[in-house]
């Protein structure tokens, strides 16, 4: 299990997303009292840290139960989190060996669709195709 909390904030414009990711980061990153006091922290990422496909946002998830919710019972939060194929998409982009693992893991438990990932690779933005190439070929070496 990871110690690390990936939060992409929503806001107007890149410039914007970047400043309240490094906010997050001051605040609840790796070492701060709230990583003390919870025992995880949180990477503020932006636009730019990773690589996802065309229509992401239109496949988030919406997260909002009795979890999210403020002790009181008020505000309940809503989280939104990455399709499982788009965060496979990200994490394959990537490609470190955690990432690797990662994804190796959820297709031999078939928890994602291998067809699905191969396909939002293909919507990739052109200016990450090296990514898309290296992660194309590693997911078409597991077949």
């Amino acid at each position: 299990m990871s110690v690390e909390v990936d939060i992409l904030p929503i806001a107007e414009g890149n410039t914007e997303t970047a400043r309240l990711a490094d906010l997050l980061e001051g605040v609840a990153g790796e070492f701060s009292p709230f990583d003390e006091l919870h025992g995880f922290h949180i990477d503020g990422v932006d636009l730019d840290t990773a690589v996802l496909p065309e229509g992401w946002r239109g496949r988030l998830v919406k997260v909002q139960n009795k979890n999210t919710t403020a002790p009181s019972g008020n505000p309940e939060f809503t989280g939104w989190c990455l399709d499982k194929e788009d965060l496979c998409v990200a994490k394959l982009c990537a490609l470190r060996e955690k990432d690797r693992n990662f994804v190796a893991a959820l297709l031999d438990a078939e928890l994602v669709d291998a067809a699905v990932i191969a396909a939002r690779l293909n919507a990739i933005p052109d200016v990450y195709r090296a990514n898309r190439d290296r992660a194309a070929a590693w997911l078409s070496s597991r077949k």
